[in-house]
């Protein structure tokens, strides 16, 4: 047992770190940011809600400059003010931006934000050990591998989040009568919209799928429910 003791402290910590930083965001959010009000996003998002048989959909806009969605750990869903500045300038469509929506209320949904609360305590957990373990063996690049190997499974264990993210959209906006389209074109035009400098990061320790991927899962998402109506 109390071998297991300091493990165990170290996903109590993981738990207290994770509300502490949700509280945080909270309180950023809650300070810097307005309830999305534009005449000409709200047919489209009331066809969402529409499809989601809820009577509206509120979207809060963050204000900050760089261009990003985000799915609140309490459910609100936001929109930072740098993608909306893109928005009224004509370089992202209303169905575009109403793909975004889409994706965080999948991270909504999905209940993704509960489940990396728990990935993140584990990783605490696992990172312990591993420097622990590979600490006797390789004194001076233990830990340093540790580091590495936690930092891979919470970049895969982030990518899947926004694959099933990306999945939940898909058949949101299909059901919604605006398909697949939307997000395709969003991706083909994201990387220089964010200003992407991840490409020369490895793949693996990306917190988001490479852009190609992730448009071949929708249009295989696409493809695959065609062929299943028909």
């Amino acid at each position: 047992m109390f071998r297991l003791l300091p493990i165990l402290l170290l996903v109590l910590y993981g738990f207290a770190m994770w509300h502490f930083s949700t509280w945080q965001l909270k309180r950023q959010l809650n300070g810097n940011s307005r309830r999305l009000r534009d005449s000409k996003l709200e047919p489209y998002l009331d066809r969402l809600a529409a499809a989601l048989e809820v009577s509206e959909i509120p979207v809060h806009v963050y204000q900050i400059e760089p261009v990003n969605g985000l799915a609140a750990p309490d459910g609100r869903v936001f929109i930072t003010e740098g993608f909306m500045r893109k928005y009224r300038a004509g370089e992202v469509s209303p169905e575009e931006l109403t793909s975004v929506i889409a994706h965080e209320l999948g991270h909504v949904a999905l209940g993704h934000s509960r489940r990396r609360m728990i990935d993140f305590s584990g990783q605490n957990a696992l990172r312990a050990v591993l420097m622990t373990v590979l600490g006797r063996f390789i004194p001076f690049i233990g830990p340093w591998i540790a580091n590495l190997i936690t930092a891979a499974l919470a970049a895969r264990l982030s990518q899947r989040d926004e694959f099933e993210a990306d999945e939940f959209a898909s058949a949101l906006m299909i059901k919604a009568g605006f398909g697949t389209e939307p997000q395709v074109t969003l991706f083909h035009k994201l990387d220089a919209l964010t200003k992407n400098a991840g490409q020369t990061t490895p793949a693996w320790l990306l917190t988001h799928p490479k852009t190609e991927k992730r448009i071949a899962a929708i249009e295989a998402n696409q493809l695959r429910w065609s062929r299943a109506e028909h």
